[in-house]
């Protein structure tokens, strides 16, 4: 028999959901053939959405949420994984149809895993998490398109968030002239800490866009959506990107085809669920060179597995600056 573990499980209830700490045991993970020891997880803005239940996130009841985790492999019956590797696990369904990161074990499918490149440690990999995989995701569209450092400046929505937190640091580090957009004025030092050289305020880009206005960046990454990403649109150069990668404010694009037709702007769709290994292995391979891991200490706090139903009402009010590393044993 084996030792029961903690997770953090959502039920539903008669007035909607919880989410608690419980004690669970093997027998109550699904399938898979590839049993991870978990040691650290993340809470991105998916997860407070599961954990709160502001949006259908979680399609299983009951579910072990967390999209994201890292550890060494226990036990696997995949070719490609054996016992004591180091793996991290991003998206696949894991916290929405599939029990995911908040638990001290997981049991996946061996193809939904990534070896972790060797200078980047498990509690690293979550504080990059989804949120800076999906960063750097962002950067190689940016990248793909065209928009180098010499085409201007690359700006940042939602820039005291994980995704924005991650990505100012990976274009700085790459020589990009960053522009910050972010509700919070009292993050400035802190962006500017990051890489940003600019912050503006995201009221700026918060309302109703004109169908094209002033050419005031080469690219942009967009973690917000709505009104905020018709603007950026229409104040993207001629010729450039915008990666799109969130809907922080909202899934409409209350926009104009006019930067598309007019200025050949490219709107570049990041999805990070289930975007292939070989991309996911890219985007690994990049974020051990590219991301500066003091830049990520910076921007990263601790949290332990019983403050997880907490920071998930936390992020969702936008009250979570950057990313938190959950210790899933502490």
């Amino acid at each position: 028999m084996t030792e029961p573990f903690r997770a953090i499980r959502v039920s539903k209830t008669d007035s909607g959901q919880k989410a608690e700490l419980v004690q669970i045991g093997l027998d109550d993970l699904m399938e898979g053939d590839v049993t991870v020891a978990v040691e650290y997880s993340t809470v991105n803005y998916k997860d407070g959405l599961a954990l709160t239940g502001k949006a259908p996130v979680i399609r299983t009841w009951p579910l072990i949420p967390g999209i994201d985790f890292a550890g060494r492999v226990e036990t696997s019956t995949h070719e490609g994984f054996k016992p004591g590797d180091r793996v991290v696990l991003n998206g696949w369904g894991v916290g929405e149809t599939h029990h995911g990161g908040y638990a001290e074990k997981a049991r996946v499918k061996g193809d939904w895993l990534v070896k972790l490149p060797d200078s980047i440690s498990t509690a690293h990999a979550m504080a990059i998490g989804t949120a800076g995989y999906t960063a750097m995701l962002c950067v190689m569209a940016l990248e793909f398109h065209g928009v180098t450092p010499d085409k201007g400046d690359v700006l940042v929505t939602g820039a005291a968030g994980g995704v924005g937190s991650v990505a100012i640091a990976l274009l700085a580090k790459l020589g990009y002239r960053v522009i910050a957009s972010t509700g919070r004025a009292s993050e400035a030092d802190y962006l500017k800490g990051l890489g940003a050289a600019d912050i503006i305020d995201r009221n700026e880009l918060s309302g109703p866009a004109r169908p094209l206005g002033k050419e005031r960046w080469a690219g942009a990454v967009d973690a917000v959506g709505s009104h905020t990403l018709a603007n950026v649109l229409s104040m993207t150069r001629y010729g450039g990107t915008v990666a799109a990668c969130g809907l922080a404010q909202g899934m409409d694009l209350p926009g104009s085809v006019a930067p598309f037709i007019l200025r050949g702007v490219t709107l570049a769709g990041i999805d990070s669920v289930m975007a292939p290994k070989a991309k996911r292995v890219e985007a690994w391979s990049r974020l051990a060179k590219d991301l500066d891991l003091a830049a990520l200490d910076r921007m990263t706090s601790r949290a332990t597995l019983g403050n997880v139903p907490a920071l998930g009402e936390e992020i969702i009010a936008g009250r979570v600056r950057g990313r938190v590393v959950v210790d899933v044993k502490a």
